[in-house]
């Protein structure tokens, strides 16, 4: 992906029309804009990140990249009675995402959703063996779920959620209270299994 231009470029003198013509154009484009796309304001806070910059983070510390995990906000955000809304969402995916360059077909968009959701699906089975499995402590398990819950809340932030301390500790109550039925419902198993093996 390309940077964005710097506002400088955009104020070239060699570019600028005396006659009015380059407002009309782009009065224009506004009127084609859909109006929930105008006021769409999930992703202000990244206006001026680079792609790059949002990838890197994200690769860090999730398995998704940021078209990954721009286009599968969209898609909720945009999901109709009728299905999600893939050809506008692709239209006006650098007017919707600050960090997004490029306008994809309905079939990227596609394949940008199918691809989270399949990441998702993956991490979540490798997350709950390694708690099943008994490799972690419970205080591990403790930790690792801190950290974790930790980018999600930043990832939420980011997309313009703003929670508040209650709801973020409530939140990490429900995580933990999860977790503790995990690790006693694969322990029960784990004793069956070794049960039903001797």
């Amino acid at each position: 992906m390309h940077r964005r231009p710097e506002q400088r470029d955009m104020s070239d003198d060699s570019t600028a029309s005396g006659d009015g013509a380059d407002r009309a154009d782009s009065a224009t484009e506004s009127d084609a804009v859909p109006p929930d796309v105008r006021k769409y304001e999930r992703f202000k806070k990244m206006d001026g990140a680079a792609y790059d910059r949002v990838n890197s983070f994200l690769r860090d510390r999730t398995y998704i990249t940021a078209r990954e995990w721009a286009i599968a906000r969209l898609c909720v955000d945009f999901r109709t009675e009728t299905g999600v809304e893939m050809t506008k969402i692709g239209e006006n995916l650098p007017r919707l995402v600050p960090f997004m360059t490029d306008t994809y077909s309905p079939q990227a968009v596609n394949q940008a959703r199918s691809a989270f959701e399949e990441k998702v699906q993956k991490a979540g089975a490798t997350f709950l063996y390694g708690a099943m499995s008994g490799f972690f402590t419970a205080e591990e398990l403790d930790e690792m779920m801190y950290e974790v819950t930790e980018t999600a809340k930043f990832l939420l932030e980011v997309e313009g959620v703003d929670l508040s301390v209650a709801e973020e500790l409530d939140a990490e109550d429900r995580v933990s209270e999860v977790m503790r039925e995990v690790r006693e419902s694969s322990e029960e198993l784990r004793d069956d299994l070794d049960a039903d093996a001797d």
